[in-house]
């Protein structure tokens, strides 16, 4: 796939035009979700095309209090086809075993891997998705600027980013027309800096 052509080609249009182009050749699409702030946005955006498309959510088991209260308002609002991937280990009995390690230790890689990539291995080789909607956006981390609002991974998935060129004020006033809530009480523990990469795009 020439996605440069492809960007070329979608630059300008709505999100609208732009999922609707993706759906369109799109045999088993799906969307990824962590319920942060602003992901209302491509939830809506997505399932009011295609309203039984997988959504996929890998819970790390870390998130606030306000983000799971803001899920189960947003997949109970949209009516979303959501599909829960969850650590082999729980919560608890990380804490006693591993903890939350510092960023930047071999033990933090460990953790990474168990609460946040090997769920997401494992939606995706059940899903086997050739179209994979996201929410990444321009100026969010020096790899997502790299990228476009279309773009392949190393297993050859289609990731569709609508809102690639979106400020945050621009998914605010996305909200608000579509009435749509938002929560920032969120928390990821594989992260703790914004502009980190959470490791499942890169």
């Amino acid at each position: 796939m020439d996605c440069n052509k492809i960007n070329e080609e979608l630059n300008g249009k709505t999100t609208n035009e732009i999922i609707t182009w993706a759906l369109s050749i799109a045999k088993k699409p799906v969307v990824t979700t962590n319920f942060r702030p602003y992901e209302a946005a491509i939830l809506h955006a997505v399932s009011s095309l295609n309203s039984r498309i997988k959504v996929i959510w890998c819970d790390t088991g870390y998130n606030t209090p306000n983000t799971y209260k803001h899920a189960e308002e947003v997949i109970a609002k949209l009516n979303l086809n959501i599909k829960l991937y969850v650590p082999k280990q729980t919560t608890a009995h990380r804490d006693i075993v591993l903890g939350t390690p510092e960023i930047n230790t071999q033990k933090h890689q460990i953790f990474t891997e168990q609460v946040k990539l090997e769920p997401f291995k494992r939606a995706m080789q059940e899903h086997k998705p050739d179209i994979w909607f996201t929410n990444l956006r321009k100026g969010q981390t020096a790899f997502r600027d790299s990228i476009d609002i279309v773009s392949q991974d190393v297993s050859g998935i289609i990731k569709v980013s609508p809102f690639y060129h979106f400020t945050d004020q621009d998914l605010e006033a996305y909200l608000i027309r579509n009435k749509l809530p938002n929560e920032f009480k969120y928390f990821d523990p594989t992260k703790v800096l914004e502009d980190r990469e959470c490791g499942l795009h890169a």
